[in-house]
């Protein structure tokens, strides 16, 4: 039998900073985390406008490299102390920690590709554990839930649009024509899916009376189609709560939230199960 490999102390230790938060370290660790998440983010922001680029944009440019040699140092003690560290860098916060680094090492070889760091942001998400603001948490997947069972309904419902979008297109492409801006079924197409979802950027506009005419009919049909996904996904979000909490209404007090497996009322203490 294999003698199990036991971890040194220190990566113990460290995983206990770094991944806890029932202990004081792992809470300072975590909003010091999240100040500099925050803070790298923001000078990211400032150093797009040109004035403050103009003017700070050394300081801004040394900034970003120390925000990146700190977030890439604590990326590598994560991969240090993790049980399981090829698990880790495939999670979801693990590849959010890597790209939070990559586009700064990438600038170098590709100029501007560090405007790519405000997907530090997602990291904040920690904030959710660190405030053991758990019901948010359960509010989220309640919702994932939702969309992961609306997907079929809603593919069907884009393939729809989309069918809809080249058939629209391809009738105003013949109606209207280059003349008037009209100068391909592509753009065209373009044309139906910025007026079928009420957009109107107005680059191009149909000039004849017939053009106008079935663009009215898309744009009636745009305010029809928009309320579909979010019907769709108000129901399915409805029957993911109905497997959550149960529906039975409390015959004393008439309260209707209730855990799925409950025998008895949360509020008042009564049988569900009575008449």
């Amino acid at each position: 039998m294999k003698a199990e490999t036991r971890r040194a102390p220190w990566r113990d230790k460290l995983y206990e900073i770094i991944f806890g938060h029932n202990t004081a370290a792992g809470k300072a660790f975590d909003v010091g985390l999240i100040v500099a998440i925050i803070a790298s983010v923001f000078a990211v922001i400032l150093d797009s406008v040109s004035s403050i680029h103009s003017a700070y944009g050394n300081l801004l440019y040394s900034l970003e490299w120390v925000f990146t040699a700190l977030f890439t140092v604590e990326y590598v003690l994560r991969l240090l102390c993790a049980r399981h560290a090829g698990r880790y860098a495939r999670s979801f916060f693990g590849v959010v920690d890597m790209l939070a680094i990559l586009p700064t090492y990438l600038s170098l070889l590709f100029p501007g590709s560090q405007a790519l760091l405000v997907i530090r942001i997602v990291r904040v998400l920690r904030v959710f554990r660190v405030m053991k603001l758990v019901q948010y948490i359960g509010e989220a997947e309640l919702l994932m839930a939702a969309m992961r069972a609306s997907r079929r309904k809603i593919t069907v419902f884009i393939v729809t649009v989309l069918a809809l979008c080249v058939v629209f297109g391809s009738l105003v492409y013949m109606v209207e024509g280059d003349a008037n801006g009209f100068t391909s079924i592509p753009r065209s197409i373009y044309w139906a899916i910025v007026t079928l979802t009420t957009v109107g950027y107005g680059d191009i506009s149909p000039q004849t009376s017939l053009g106008q005419t079935v663009a009215a009919i898309i744009m009636i049909l745009g305010y029809a189609i928009i309320a579909i996904p979010t019907g769709i996904v108000t129901v399915e979000l409805g029957l993911a709560q109905s497997r959550v909490f149960g529906r039975r209404s409390c015959p004393q007090c008439q309260r209707a939230v209730h855990d799925g497996d409950a025998l008895h009322c949360k509020f008042c203490g009564a049988s569900l199960d009575s008449d």
